[in-house]
């Protein structure tokens, strides 16, 4: 799935009740997150809910993102951010206005404050992660 076309399933929603729904549902299809790696070294500070993350570039640059959270909105939210940079290249990621797409799903409005915060220091981590890699390739 692109950015363009969550965008379009989640305007197709009635309501925040509906889009809780679908983010729920995206985060029950996230690849399944090995058991080994539920600890501290995959865990992202910042969070309200434990947050894990596994993430690997290939030799084209390509990051893999795999994630997932001891919450059900937050593994929803987590598949958001997965289908923005997943399999795409660093340079390519860094590219991505993510606020503005969150911006354009209305998430802001909706979250919680701490659920903000969480979701920004997941895209953080990210960032950081690809902004080395970008620098380890120059």
């Amino acid at each position: 799935m692109t950015p363009d076309k969550l965008k379009r399933n989640f305007d197709r929603c009635a309501d925040w009740e509906e889009r809780y729904v679908y983010l729920i549902e995206l985060g029950e299809r996230l690849q399944a997150f090995p058991t080994a790696k539920l600890d501290n070294e995959y865990l992202i500070a910042g969070c309200q809910s434990n947050v894990w993350l596994d993430l690997t570039v290939d030799q084209q640059g390509k990051m893999s993102i795999q994630a997932t959270s001891d919450s059900s909105l937050v593994k929803g939210l987590l598949a958001l951010v997965v289908i923005a940079y997943n399999n795409q290249t660093v340079g390519d990621i860094l590219k991505f206005d993510i606020k503005a797409w969150f911006t354009q799903l209305d998430l802001q409005s909706q979250l919680s404050p701490s659920r903000s915060q969480g979701l920004e220091a997941i895209v953080r981590h990210i960032l950081s992660h690809a902004r080395i890699v970008q620098r380890q390739s120059e």
